[in-house]
This record gives C-alpha cells, structure tokens and sequence, in this order.
C-alpha cells in the first residue's frame, strides 16, 4: 500500500495500519489472517491485533508438540522485519514509531503488534478520542 501524501488519523489511520499488516502478512506467510483489527491508545500507541495467523505448516507443527519452534521462527522473522512494519505505520501516521514489539500465541492464535509513536502535535491531540483501559 503507497503511503499517503498527508498523514492519517482517527478511523482511516486505524483502517490503512490494519490493511497494511494484513498486506504484509498475506506478502510473507502466504496467506491473511482469518482477524484484523487496529486500536489507538492514549493517542500515541497503535495496536495491531491479527487472529488466525498459523500457517498450515504451523498448525501441524503445533499439533506435533513443536510449538517452540513456531514460536522462535515467528519471532526472529519479526525481528528481522520489523523495519517493514515500522516503515508503514510511519508513512501512514506521519509520525515516528519510537518502539515497536511483537508477539504471538497458540491456542488462541493471536498476533500482536504494537507502535508507540511520538507524541501527536498539541492541536491533532484533542481531536483524538483516547481510549482508557
């Protein structure tokens, strides 16, 4: 997905994050994810929640009490991608991502990914509703 010439915000950046992480993960796994959603917490954290996620290599790698190794594969590829994942929810922000992590987990399979961006400017703050858990 190009990146757009201004930066998103409210449901549109939360629909573009969520479409390019299901882009990315149907590119490199091969297959989208059965679940896709994007939240914005407190204004600056984006959270990507994929469900679904395995393969059916995966699946029957799992089956096969071999959920380490899923696990460790999954993480050293996120690891190694991460600038992939970074670069779009930059380009589709317009802000810097300050951190990123991933994680993922069997039985529910669930993905995670989160973004802390740099703090929004003062004027796009208060027209982002914040969400308090």
């Amino acid at each position: 997905m190009p990146a757009p010439r201004t930066p998103l915000s409210g449901d549109a950046l939360l629909v573009a994050v969520t479409e390019a992480m299901v882009a990315l993960h149907r590119r490199y796994h091969h297959r989208a994810p059965v679940t896709a959603k994007t939240l914005l917490l407190g204004g600056d954290m984006l959270v990507c929640v994929l469900g679904g996620i395995y393969t059916d290599i995966e699946k029957t790698m799992i089956e096969l009490q071999r959920v380490t190794i899923v696990q460790e594969t999954r993480s050293a590829f996120q690891t190694a991608m991460q600038h992939k994942f970074i670069a779009a929810a930059e380009g589709l922000s317009g802000r810097a991502v300050l951190s990123f992590m991933s994680d993922h987990h069997v039985g529910p399979d669930i993905e995670v990914i989160l973004f802390m961006l740099e703090p929004a400017p003062l004027e796009t703050v208060s027209s982002q509703p914040a969400v308090i858990c």
